[in-house]
Order: C-alpha cells, then structure tokens, then sequence
C-alpha cells in the first residue's frame, strides 16, 4: 500500500528528542524551528546565551537552552547529560556549530600565511565539535536502545569541504575532516550493530550572518553579493530554511537507510558550469 503524504504534513518528527549546536542563529536556527515544527522537542545550545534563549523561547512548548562550548568535553558531557534528564532520551544530533575563521577582525587564512593558532581555532570548533558530538551522540543513543525509530546524526559540513578554497584554508580542511569523519561515524555504528545513523550536509552560500565579514555593508555590498551569485547556476544565494528542510529528512524515520551519505545544497555549483557552448 502507497500511502501519500503532503508537502505540508506536519509531525514528521513527533516524539523525538534533538540537540543543536549553534542554533542561536542561522543555519542552526533554522533547524531548531523546523525541527519543533514537525514535532520534536529541541534542546537549542550556542556559546552566544542571549541569542539561544531567544530562539529556544520562541519555539513550541518542550525546547529548552543550553550553554554548549563544543571546544569543550565536560561541557559536552553535561549537555547530554542534561537532555537525557529532562527528556529521557535524544534522538537526534545535529552538529552545526561552526567558524570560518574570517569571523572579527581580517586575518590571513590562505594556505601560506594562515597562522597557526588560526588554523588551530577552526579545527577547534569545526572538527573537536563534530567529533565530540558524535562521540556523546552515539553513547547517549546506545544507552536508551533502538526504541520505535533510530538515531540521527547530522554533520553541517560544506561545499567547501568538497573543493578547495585558497582564501580559507583551515575552514575547508575542516569541513573536509567533517565529510570524511561522518563516513566512519555511520561505518562504526553500523558494525556495532547500531541503529545510529550519520549524514553530513554540504551547504554553499546561504545566506546567514557567517557572511557578513565578506559581504560587508555600505555601497559595495549589493556588489559583492551580485559577484557570489554570478558563479551560482541558479543565480542566488541558498536559505537557511533549505538547509533545515534536508535536516528534518535526514532525522526522521522516512530515510532509515540513508547513511554515511553526504548531501549537497549549493544551486547547482558541483554539477559543472551553467553556461551551454555556442556553436561555431
């Protein structure tokens, strides 16, 4: 039997249990709502306290915020410890918290010039989170059993972990080691007998405040932004609430054996040039 469902049916992840990272804004806002949208209680965490209470505060009844330092392991540890609390269960991860290294004041990130402590901070955030959250994803999931579903974990990574960017080195080898580490997370859990699954999400220019430092403002900003779009085949910038949209898949039951996979969201970049040949 077929059954049908609409775009806009509502409770795909009714009954679940989610943790974001860095969802005080952006991309990880964006999900946070789409994913209390559909049903889930969300545990909203961010280093940025005001902006994650917000969020959480505006969500349906059930979210909660919490102060999360990916860099960090006890933190870590706390936070789910914190959800199973109040929850008793979480079902989905979603490792978003990010830096490009371009954030503040302008500093070297090219491969020649990029210092190291630079190179060590995206690293930091970008890979020590991803990896911690995996970590306390997969022995939060272990513990509590399969349950009617399965577990989600759900890597932000990047275009720019799938190509090389001379301008932001560390940012792209970062993203690079997120790709590549969702494969082991999903080989592992699925060795393990796990139902634990591992995707990574590869964005390219979504338009979110990560892109404020090169956008800039005054005159020269509409520019700018027309600048990034012309090399985009579809000839804008992506939404949060695209990338959230691919989230919400990947973290209810409706793809149960899709891991290990990556998912590109970049306007057609990856498929080749948008321009046809002319003929002579």
């Amino acid at each position: 039997m077929i059954v049908e469902m609409g775009l806009d049916s509502m409770g795909r992840m009714e009954g679940k249990v989610a943790l974001v990272t860095g969802a005080g804004s952006g991309i990880g806002e964006a999900i946070a709502r789409a994913f209390a949208a559909e049903g889930a209680r969300v545990m909203v965490s961010d280093i940025r306290d005001e902006a994650g209470r917000q969020v959480a505060d505006s969500l349906a009844a059930g979210a909660q915020y919490r102060h999360l330092d990916v860099r960090e392991e006890a933190e870590w540890a706390a936070a789910m410890g914190a959800i199973l609390e109040a929850y008793g269960r979480v079902d989905v991860v979603v490792n978003n918290a990010g830096i490009t290294g371009l954030e503040g004041a302008r500093v070297a990130s090219d491969p020649e010039n990029t210092a190291l402590e630079d190179w060590r901070a995206v690293f930091a955030t970008n890979v020590d989170g991803t990896f911690l959250g995996c970590k306390y994803a997969i022995q939060a999931m272990r513990g509590q059993g399969a349950g009617s579903g399965s577990g989600s974990i759900v890597n932000i990574s990047s275009r720019s972990g799938l190509v090389g960017i001379p301008g932001a080195a560390a940012y792209a080898a970062s993203k690079a080691a997120i790709r590549n580490h969702t494969k082991t997370v999903a080989l592992y859990c699925a060795e393990q007998g796990l139902k634990i699954r591992c995707n990574s999400i590869h964005p390219a220019a979504i338009l979110t405040p990560m892109w404020e430092p090169m956008l800039g403002e005054g005159a020269g900003r509409e520019e700018r932004m027309q600048a990034v779009v012309a090399g985009i085949p579809v000839r804008r910038f992506g939404r949060p609430d695209e990338v959230a949209a691919i989230a919400v898949l990947l973290a209810s039951d409706e793809v149960t054996y899709m891991t290990g996979t990556e998912v590109n969201l970049d306007g057609g970049l990856l498929a080749g040039a948008a321009a046809v040949p002319k003929r002579a």
